[in-house]
């Protein structure tokens, strides 16, 4: 993977997935990639990561997820990504266009959600064999209309059968209304977060009071309407002050603030650091967080390892 966060070029000298005509939806693994511990990188496509064999960690927007056979990975385009690179440490990767699942129906791609499962039991053989099929499919149907049309099915599959895991966004919620209110809300800040960050903006667009969106805001993470708004604006300003060079007075202006004192005190607010000492390591310590931010979710019992490149579960074969 490479700084614009797409596919490096295969191993054998083939085309990189950005240089070749195709149904927008790469795969590859880990090793292929030979990803090297540093800067974060801003992905541009869609990743799915499903680890296989070894153990290791996977960073996604500055939180480390620790990773063993059956752990799955989910970066979304704008996230900043740093793999581990540890020896031994395998897996899975598809990669996959913005815009490839459009039209295939209401939110199968939310551009925002859960990062992290650890798979066990029949959750797991249902996902590896979903992978393993897209995997197949991608490598003996190279292009054509079809093909398209085959993966594209396959994968909303995937993703919606991930949903649908315990934790995902289709657990029965407290309050429907609430939910579909922040989910809302959540579309709305990939649009507008860099114009405006006033709660009372974001409510006349959905058409509700600041109580109803603070409220459901509230249900689903615990921070007001405007922490919400706050957390999302200083999530960008991390990302972009740890994977790229542009100055701080330039990015403080992308998110909307004119002075570079008013970004620095906004920063320091949110994050607990000035804008030069978190870019200083490039967001090191990997723990660094937003306030308000949940740990990621507890990992399941043990899962059973996978190997490759079949993908079988551990008792088919050594891992």
């Amino acid at each position: 993977m490479v700084s614009s966060g797409r596919l490096s070029p295969d191993v054998d000298g083939r085309p990189s997935a950005s240089d070749r005509t195709g149904p927008g939806l790469d795969t590859t693994t880990l090793r292929e990639v030979s990803p090297r511990p540093g800067r974060p990188l801003l992905l541009d496509r869609h990743a799915l990561l499903l680890v296989t064999v070894g153990h290791g960690t996977h960073e996604v927007d500055f939180q480390t997820y620790q990773c063993r056979p059956g752990t799955l990975i989910r970066a979304r385009p704008g996230q900043a990504v740093r793999y581990g690179g540890q020896p031994g440490l395998d897996a899975v990767l598809l990669a996959w266009d913005a815009d490839l699942l459009t039209g295939l129906g209401p939110d199968v791609d939310e551009p925002a959600g859960r990062t992290h499962w650890q798979l066990a039991g029949e959750d797991e053989d249902a996902v590896i064999s979903e992978v393993s099929q897209l995997v197949v499919d991608r490598q003996r149907h190279v292009d054509g209309g079809r093909t398209a049309d085959l993966l594209r099915h396959q994968l909303a599959v995937l993703l919606l059968r991930l949903d649908l895991l315990p934790g995902g966004r289709y657990e029965p919620p407290a309050s429907y209304a609430e939910s579909v209110t922040f989910h809302r809300l959540r579309r709305e800040l990939e649009r507008t977060y860099r114009r405006t960050r006033r709660a009372e903006d974001y409510a006349e667009r959905l058409g509700c009071s600041v109580r109803t969106l603070t409220r459901a805001c509230l249900a689903a993470t615990g921070r007001s309407a405007k922490q919400v708004i706050d957390d999302r604006v200083a999530l960008q300003a991390m990302r972009l002050l740890a994977a790229t060079d542009r100055s701080v007075a330039e990015i403080g202006r992308q998110l909307g603030f004119p002075e570079p004192t008013n970004f620095g005190r906004f920063f320091q607010r949110q994050v607990g650091r000035t804008p030069g000492a978190f870019r200083a390591d490039r967001g090191r310590p990997a723990a660094a967080h937003l306030p308000g931010q949940r740990p990621p979710t507890p990992a399941g019992p043990p899962a059973v390892g996978i190997g490759r490149p079949t993908l079988a579960r551990a008792s088919d074969q050594d891992v």
